[in-house]
């Protein structure tokens, strides 16, 4: 069995991409709750810290969570093919 690794990496760029633009939606709506489910995630307390929640911060978080998964997967994906032939 093959994959395509360009299908892939576009699907895992699409859902990365909705992924980040829902987390920025729930800090934007929530952002007490989702600094306390992030310090959860992580083991640690963020309870004097806030978030930056800028324009550019959302779109260069969009690009950059959603290419390097991308790139990941096409990567895993070409090397399992040349593996599997």
């Amino acid at each position: 069995m093959t994959l395509n690794a360009n299908k892939l990496a576009l699907a895992t760029v699409i859902v990365f991409a909705v992924l980040w633009i829902i987390c920025s939606a729930l800090v934007a709506l929530m952002p007490n709750v989702m600094l306390t489910l992030t310090g959860y995630m992580v083991h640690a307390e963020f309870e004097t810290f806030r978030w930056s929640l800028t324009g550019a911060g959302v779109i260069g978080g969009l690009v950059l969570w959603s290419l390097i998964p991308g790139i990941t997967v096409w990567l895993v994906a070409a090397a399992y093919n040349r593996l599997a032939s």
